[in-house]
């Protein structure tokens, strides 16, 4: 898209108020994950959220949606716990995870996910198998309908009643303890241990009759243990005699890595298959022969690098690799075959979008088959006639739609589904900036209705988190469209270390937070603001995660900004080094900081608060564990004392972002009423809640 002109499909003309004006509204919009085809490529299901009657939290149904795009969506599932992960069998009933209560029986414990299936046919769902720590995940083989569960499990409790027993007997005991022997203990918002997941062999689901009993279980990973068990990338061969997984392992002091391996069904027995000392090797899947695996492999970063990726081909026999985008300089991820096993299908950032490539697995160079938006959850059909996925944008929240499995930069329609929007309050732009080293900078730009050198709008810049990502797809979370309602203007750059602009734009920032990545948002703000549509003198800065690292950066570097607001945001980062949830990810870019404290000293926001003169508004939730809580009490201190013009905005119970109903609108509430204050010059409005 041009610079000036606006996206497709979206008028500049007055529209009436919508749900991105009214926060209630805007939480109450359905939202569309995980999609799966069933296996004779006529049926689709998507999960989608929306709010429960007491409009208190999420709740999940699944739907269909109609392959063709005739027809238009239908939903399959109804109840308060909700039903996620659906996966088909190849008899045509649908699989899915639900805390719904058993209907024949009248246990009133605490309910826990399980595994139910609704019949192909219709009719009502059945449970299928249910364990003590609920099913989190399910595998089923294309070709035979074998099943295998991830469930979480307790140390020598891979029996279903050896596994009640100890948490029954930890319970009446008042014990919640968890006795940790390797690092980590925490993982983004949750304690690991003293349960980790297994693998359960089911075979082929029981039968739906009178009299049929549960599915038996058989563990395939005995040994998994704490910290992270036998993971949760797992996937089944064609014809179920395989399973393989990314294994999680001990690397150097406190470090892991992941491996590939692969375990025989029918005995457990296990061995490696791709196992590289220098690597992360991960999101394996089968060839539709089942004799080859594609996976990613991940270079570990170091000091002076950052990571690289690359997709692998690998001999099932015998463990033996084969690049298949050697020089390909962009990260694949998600790979999987061709319905013939001719070619892998994967998805890559690429230039400020999330795109589909396709790479014959003879060699050649991956072909780029979408255009613009971002796609996940792929779905490749059997019979090879299509692709599904879902696409988002930064102009559209994720919809279903059919892809040609050939056919270069692609722009398909929305199937018919329940998560489409009438229309959005402005237009999105895309604008180019170019560094002071000749580094090409993208970015996104979304223009409230009205702006124009007569009304020019007030900018806000909006710093995404990573930092090893990029601004490309429709956020809940990080809406632009919330601010562009109430006429602010929204830059959302990407910046040095962003993904998708090739290694070496990565490399400009690596290590040096506060370098390249500080001058390109920068460059980026200045050229944003020469547009006759923008107002130079109202401006804010805002971001979360790395974003907020960033906010806090800026917030020491220059007081050119009316506003900062900060979310779940690192200040000091020797602190936040030793408190994260994987520390040793984070010292092999910025090294040991006793021995090695010169990055540390150069970057760390915190060493530079005296030069703050910007009010600021710090955000975060007491459940991070990626960003502690320690760096939002040390950052409030600090300005407090210094007599900043601050406020700080406390979630007890959220975690990196900020994830209930009630709570996702107080966030978008305050943030607004801050700007309102300090960028627009208003009277500071307290939310009513608060």
């Amino acid at each position: 898209m041009s610079p000036t002109a606006p996206a497709s499909g979206h008028s500049t003309g007055e529209r009436p108020a919508g749900p991105f004006e009214d926060l209630a509204r805007f939480v109450a919009l359905p939202r569309i994950g995980g999609l799966a085809l069933s296996a004779d490529g006529t049926r689709l299901a998507v999960s989608v959220q929306t709010l429960d009657p007491q409009e208190k939290k999420w709740q999940s149904a699944l739907w269909e949606v109609d392959p063709a795009g005739r027809r238009p969506a239908r939903r399959l599932t109804r109840s308060a716990p909700g039903e996620s992960s659906p996966t088909w069998a190849p008899d045509g009933s649908l699989l899915f995870t639900s805390a719904r209560p058993d209907p024949d029986t009248a246990d009133d414990g605490d309910p826990v996910p399980a595994l139910w299936s609704l019949p192909g046919e219709g009719g009502e769902a059945r449970l299928v198998l249910s364990r003590p720590g609920g099913i989190s995940g399910v595998r089923v083989a294309a070709g035979t309908g074998d099943v295998v569960v991830s469930a979480a499990t307790m140390p020598s409790g891979s029996a279903t009643d050896a596994d009640t027993e100890r948490r029954k007997k930890r319970a009446d005991a008042g014990v919640t303890a968890v006795l940790h022997e390797a690092y980590p203990v925490r993982y983004w918002d949750h304690d690991l241990g003293p349960a980790s997941a297994h693998l359960f062999w089911v075979g082929p689901l029981p039968a739906d009759e009178p009299g049929a009993g549960p599915a038996d279980l058989r563990d395939l990973t005995p040994d998994a243990a704490p910290p992270n068990g036998a993971g949760d990338q797992f996937t089944l061969s064609p014809d179920g005699r395989l399973l393989a997984r990314a294994e999680d392992v001990p690397h150097g002091p406190a470090g892991r890595r992941t491996r590939v391996v692969v375990t025989t069904t029918a005995d457990g027995h296990t061995r490696p298959l791709v196992d590289d000392p220098l690597a992360d090797v991960y999101a394996p899947r089968f060839s539709p022969d089942g004799t080859a695996l594609v996976c990613v492999r991940e270079a570990l970063s170091t000091y002076a690098e950052p990571p690289d990726y690359t997709v692998l081909l690998v001999d099932v026999s015998d463990g033996t690799t084969r690049e298949l985008t050697p020089g390909f300089d962009r990260w694949p991820s998600a790979p999987q075959f061709s319905a013939d096993g001719s070619a892998v299908f994967f998805l890559a950032d690429d230039d400020g979008r999330h795109a589909l490539f396709r790479v014959p697995v003879d060699g050649g160079t991956p072909v780029r088959l979408t255009g613009d938006g971002a796609y996940s959850d792929l779905q490749v059909a059997r019979d090879g006639s299509a692709l599904y996925a879902l696409r988002s944008a930064y102009d559209s929240p994720p919809v279903p739609v059919r892809l040609e499995p050939e056919t270069p930069r692609q722009e398909p329609p929305a199937l018919p589904g329940p998560g489409t929007l009438d229309g959005l309050p402005g237009t999105l732009h895309e604008v180019v900036a170019t560094a002071a080293d000749g580094a090409r900078i993208q970015s996104w730009l979304v223009l409230p209705e009205g702006a124009s050198a007569e009304q020019p709008a007030p900018l806000v810049l909006w710093i995404h988190g990573g930092p090893l990502m990029s601004w490309n797809s429709w956020s809940w979370r990080w809406c632009p469209w919330v601010l562009a309602a109430r006429g602010y203007a929204v830059l959302l750059p990407n910046p040095a270390l962003s993904q998708g602009f090739g290694q070496d734009f990565v490399r400009r920032g690596w290590g040096e937070w506060g370098g390249a990545p500080y001058t390109d948002l920068m460059t980026v703000v200045d050229a944003a603001v020469q547009r006759p549509d923008i107002d130079a003198s109202r401006t804010a800065a805002m971001g979360g995660s790395f974003g907020g690292y960033m906010a806090n950066w800026i917030a020491t570097q220059t007081d050119r900004f009316r506003a900062i607001v900060t979310h779940a945001s690192l200040w000091d980062l020797d602190s936040f080094t030793g408190t994260t949830d994987a520390a040793y990810y984070w010292e092999k870019e910025w090294g040991d900081p006793l021995r090695d404290p010169k990055r540390y000293e150069q970057n760390s926001p915190h060493r530079y608060a005296d030069a703050i003169r910007t009010p600021m508004l710090v955000v975060h939730g007491d459940k991070d564990y990626r960003v502690p809580i320690s760096e939002a009490l040390r950052l409030w201190y600090d300005l407090q004392k210094r007599g900043v013009p601050s406020r700080f905005l406390y979630f007890p119970d959220e975690n990196h972002w900020v994830l209930t109903p009630g709570n996702s609108q107080i966030w978008y509430s305050t943030v607004l009423a801050f700007l309102a204050e300090h960028v627009l010059g208003e009277e500071w409005e307290r939310p009513e809640l608060l």
